[in-house]
């Protein structure tokens, strides 16, 4: 297929008032704040690499100008083709005028990068303090919280002080301060993934939904599955094929579905009224054969890909 139909669907809007009350929370809590880290979706649960979708614009307007580190997270289940980091770079630190940083990866370069940042920047009239506060912000389901809980186990050797799930919608307040690290003392506090009230570009939404930032029955496990195929096919991303032990690349979902509820056992037992009553037919699971298909790619079953 050269372009995907949509078929006049829009993508549902994802805004609860848990997303409006974070964010009024994290405006409150910017003054506090000595740097931002804005956790982008390089990949969620792994493999689908959404690094320009993955930011929500509203973010930046919304918390200013603080010195800010963009992390991507689990590059190593990036395309090697293709370099997203030094586009967005470029376009970070001219769109905002802040001190952007990009970081790949979980590394222990972050900590010392705050410190570094934070020391020459202003310090928002907290001169006075010797600790360092850092907001933690993204799009849903990025791994703000895991990143937290690394850190924590990284440099104090502690377990996880926020909860973490693969769903978007496990953190929805602001929380506390959580330390991460003695020497320097710093704290990172946890905060809820925010999506735009209104996602205009269908494209930027499917991408979205694919990585996890939407629930999935918000947008129909189905259509996800089918624009999961074509872009995986436009890309020459033919590593399904052998997955699922087709004979060919297909550009039709149904068949994909059926080899996928073939082979990994997805089956339903449906009760069919017939001259003779009632009886018991065991079919293909074809909802979660879609299902399966979008697990195995964001488990990076299916290759590396990136979306944008």
């Amino acid at each position: 297929r050269e372009r995907f139909d949509f078929g006049g669907r829009t993508v549902a809007s994802w805004f609860p008032g848990h997303m409006a009350k974070g964010l009024r929370q994290m405006r409150a809590s910017l003054r506090r704040a000595d740097c931002l880290i804005e956790q982008c979706m390089v990949t969620v649960l792994s493999g689908a690499h959404i690094p320009l979708s993955g930011r929500n614009p509203m973010l930046q307007e919304a918390l200013g100008i603080r010195p800010h580190i963009l992390v991507l997270n689990k590059m190593d289940l990036a395309d090697p083709r293709q370099q997203p980091v030094s586009t967005e770079v470029g376009w970070a630190s001219r769109g905002h005028g802040a001190a952007v940083t990009a970081l790949l990866c979980l590394s222990p370069q972050i900590v010392p990068l705050v410190a570094n940042l934070v020391g020459n920047s202003p310090r928002y009239h907290r001169a006075e303090s010797t600790e360092y506060s850092i907001l933690v912000i993204g799009v849903p389901n990025v791994g703000k919280s895991s990143l937290i809980n690394s850190l924590r186990k990284l440099h104090l050797k502690k377990g996880k002080a926020t909860a973490v799930g693969g769903e978007p919608g496990i953190t929805k307040a602001v929380l506390t301060r959580i330390q991460v690290c003695e020497k320097p003392l710093m704290y990172l506090v946890d905060t809820p993934g925010v999506l735009p009230p209104k996602l205009e570009d269908m494209e930027t939404g499917m991408k979205l939904a694919l990585c996890g930032a939407i629930r999935d029955h918000l947008v129909g496990e189905d259509i996800m599955a089918d624009y999961l195929l074509y872009t995986l096919n436009k890309q020459q991303q033919f590593r399904y094929v052998q997955h699922y032990g087709l004979t060919e690349a297909c550009d039709d979902i149904e068949p994909l579905l059926r080899q996928v509820a073939l082979a990994q056992g997805k089956m339903q037992k449906v009760k069919m009224l017939t001259g003779t009553g009632n009886i018991n037919v065991t079919m293909l699971n074809y909802p979660a054969a879609a299902y399966q298909f979008l697990w195995d790619f964001r488990a990076g079953r299916l290759g590396k890909v990136m979306l944008d």
